[in-house]
C-alpha cells in the first residue's frame, strides 16, 4: 500500500521509495509548496550556482591536500550546519526590515515558517549522521557496526542529494522571495571564504593557489547570482527590494499547443448529400 506524507511531500513518498535514498532526498528536501522555476534559463544558472556552491562547502583546498578525510568532512558540515543556523533566519530578517514599508511580516508567515521547518530538517539530518557515525565508531558490537554501516551508507547518499536540494532552492525561501535563494548562497560563500582570508588560514597552499581557490567560489557563485536576479528583474519584474505582495503576478507555465489537425480544411463536414446516390435518377 503505498504510503504519503500529505502536503510536503505532495504524496511522492511510498514505501519502496525508501530503498532509494535520493528519491527520499528529493522528496524531502525539495518539497511541493516550493515553487516551480519561471525558466529554463532560471534553472540552468541555478545549476551553475549550486556546483559553484559545492566547491565552496567542500574545498578544493581538500582534495589537493590529500584526499577527504571523515571527521573533517563532519566537522565542516557542524561547522556549516551552525553557520546556516545563524546566517540564514539573519539575512532573511535583514531583508524583512527593507520590505517593511511595501508590505508586512504577517504576509509571509507561512512560507517563511515552512523555510524555517526545511532548514531545522536539514541541520538535525546532519547532527544524527554525526551522532550515528560516533557510536557506529566507538561501538564494539559487530551487530552494532553491521547496522549501523549500512544506515550511514543510506544516510550518506540521503544527505548529499539532500545537500544538493537545499543548495538550489536554499531551503524553500523562493517560496517568501524569488530573489532569495541567489541572495542567501552569495552572503553563504562569502562568510565561509572571508575567516580563512582574514586569518591567512590557506590550507596548507602557496598565498596564489589559497587566494584563487577560496575566493573562486564565492566569486563564481557572487556572479551567477547577480546573473539569475538580473534575469528575474529584466523578465519578470522581480525586485529583490521589494516585498513579495507588490510584486507583479508570476505568470504561469505556458499550456502545450493543440495537436495539429489533419490537411485540408478545419472541422469542416463531409460534403454532398449522403443520402443522394451518385448517378442521377
Amino acid at each position: 500500500m503505498a504510503r504519503t506524507s500529505g502536503s510536503w511531500t505532495g504524496g511522492t513518498l511510498r514505501v519502496r521509495t525508501f530503498l532509494k535514498p535520493h528519491h527520499v532526498a528529493g522528496a524531502v528536501f525539495h518539497p511541493a509548496w516550493i515553487p516551480q522555476p519561471l525558466d529554463p534559463s532560471i534553472e540552468r544558472l541555478k545549476r551553475f550556482r549550486v556546483i559553484a556552491g559545492a566547491i565552496a562547502s567542500v574545498g578544493v583546498y581538500t582534495v589537493l591536500e590529500g584526499g577527504f578525510d571523515i571527521t573533517e568532512l563532519l566537522e565542516n558540515a557542524l561547522t556549516a550546519s551552525a553557520v546556516l543556523l545563524l546566517l540564514t533566519p539573519l539575512t532573511v530578517g535583514v531583508m524583512l526590515f527593507a520590505w517593511r514599508r511595501t508590505g508586512t511580516v504577517r504576509q509571509l508567515r507561512v512560507p517563511l515558517l515552512n523555510s524555517l521547518k526545511l532548514l531545522l530538517l536539514f541541520i538535525g539530518c546532519v547532527v544524527a549522521t554525526v551522532l550515528l557515525v560516533q557510536t557506529t565508531s566507538g561501538s564494539n558490537s559487530m551487530l552494532v557496526i553491521l547496522g549501523g554501516g549500512l544506515t550511514m551508507m543510506w544516510m550518506a547518499v540521503f544527505l548529499v542529494a539532500g545537500a544538493v536540494r537545499v543548495s538550489g532552492n536554499f531551503f524553500g525561501t523562493a517560496a517568501v522571495h524569488r530573489c532569495l535563494p541567489a541572495l542567501l548562497a552569495t552572503v553563504t560563500s562569502w562568510l565561509m571564504a572571508i575567516p580563512d582570508l582574514v586569518t591567512g588560514d590557506l590550507h596548507g597552499l602557496g598565498l596564489t593557489m589559497g587566494v584563487v581557490f577560496i575566493l573562486g567560489a564565492p566569486v563564481t557563485v557572487t556572479a551567477i547570482a547577480l546573473a539569475e536576479a538580473g534575469r528575474l528583474k529584466r523578465r519578470y519584474g522581480i525586485r529583490l527590494g521589494a516585498h513579495p505582495s507588490s510584486l507583479p503576478p508570476v505568470p504561469g507555465p505556458v499550456p502545450p499547443m493543440p495537436p495539429m489537425p489533419p490537411a485540408g480544411l478545419f472541422h469542416v463536414p463531409p460534403q454532398g448529400n449522403p443520402y443522394v446516390r451518385g448517378g442521377g435518377g
